[in-house]
């Protein structure tokens, strides 16, 4: 695995206590985030992504924050069109990558939100990921191109360049562009536009079925890019013994299950291609592929939420190289507290994907 990049998760919520997050006040201030952000740096980890959502404090600014208070952590920062216009976002993308020395990557969002809050009315499914695809397509014009002219059924401009210009980087012309989606529609973004698709927590045969598809179906649109990447985002549930991260991850989900009266609405999360996948793993098994948990959907867990990996750090490192074997090389992992599993994972389990020296 000495190509594969690890991420952590960096909940920027209004709400605390996120997924069984510690619920102490300033939760969400620039200390505890920055807090958060050095000790990826610290442990081992590339970085952190950073969710989008209407409900959520606004994403790219808590990123440029924490890009400002760090050296090394890079931001993988969700972003969805109709929230932004491309050249809007080109622009600030590209002025955060310069300032930053190069650290911006980029999680183009489409799934469902609070739409009309910010003005946006596209609600239809298929008509939002056609408008993605366009998004990530003129984005990556302006940050490669000058004086662009561009226009489609979504987006315009004219005689445009960005001013703070992406420095092309040895394997990175620009900020590598992360998606996730499971739909027919998605699956057309992700292999045309895209430059790593981004899955759940799914077993290894739905993913290998899922990669080949994928390839086969960039070959056949005509894929003008570098090759589609793969990425994994999931919950890892790690304890010094199997033992032990098996009743921790119970206890969890326990503590979950009396506390949902207290959980957001999550309905709308439900209708999602991607996440109908994951919850209809439960019909499959509480547990699956050794380690794959499937028992937090059934108490809400929504996202990489959903399903959770559990095991010693040699149980978690074994299943994600299996991962690895299908061709992942991107992962974004998480537990709560997140603060503590930053160093316990970032000491225990990544040495076990990397080669010792």
């Amino acid at each position: 695995m000495t190509a594969a990049d690890f991420f952590w998760y960096i909940p920027n919520e209004a709400r605390p206590g996120h997924r069984g997050d510690d619920a102490v006040s300033g939760h969400n201030s620039l200390e505890t985030l920055t807090r958060q952000a050095l000790a990826v740096e610290a442990h081992g980890w590339r970085g952190a992504l950073l969710g989008a959502g209407w409900s959520r404090p606004d994403t790219f600014t808590v990123a440029t924050a924490l890009a400002a208070r760090t050296s090394r952590f890079e931001p993988l920062i969700a972003v969805r069109p109709g929230y932004w216009r491309p050249a809007q976002f080109a622009a600030a993308a590209a002025t955060l990558d310069h300032l930053s020395g190069g650290r911006v990557r980029v999680n183009v969002v489409t799934g469902a939100d609070e739409l009309a809050a910010y003005g946006d009315d596209e609600a239809d499914q298929a008509r939002r990921y056609a408008r993605t695809g366009a998004f990530m397509r003129l984005v990556r014009r302006l940050w490669t191109e000058r004086d662009v002219t561009h226009r489609d059924d979504d987006w315009h401009v004219t005689g445009s360049t960005v001013a703070a210009r992406v420095q092309a980087r040895p394997g990175r012309p620009h900020p590598t562009l992360y998606f996730g989606g499971a739909s027919a529609a998605a699956e057309r973004v992700s292999a045309t536009e895209a430059d790593v698709q981004l899955f759940w927590g799914e077993p290894l045969d739905d993913l290998r079925d899922r990669i080949a598809r994928l390839r086969e179906l960039s070959e056949r649109l005509g894929r003008e890019h570098p090759p589609l990447a793969f990425g994994l985002r999931v919950t890892t549930v790690v304890r010094d013994t199997t033992e032990q991260a098996w009743a921790d991850a119970e206890a969890k989900v326990a503590a979950l299950a009396a506390r949902q009266s207290d959980l957001p609405d999550r309905r709308r999360h439900e209708t999602a291609t991607g996440q109908r996948r994951l919850l209809d793993l439960q019909a499959r098994g509480e547990v699956l592929d050794d380690n794959l948990y499937t028992a937090p959907g059934r108490i809400g867990g929504e996202g990489a939420g959903t399903t959770w990996l559990v095991g010693s750090a040699a149980d978690v490192a074994r299943s994600l190289r299996r991962y690895a074997e299908l061709g992942i090389t991107h992962f974004v992992l998480s537990d709560t507290p997140y603060l503590q599993e930053i160093e316990r994972q970032g000491t225990q389990l990544l040495p076990l994907l990397r080669p010792p020296g």
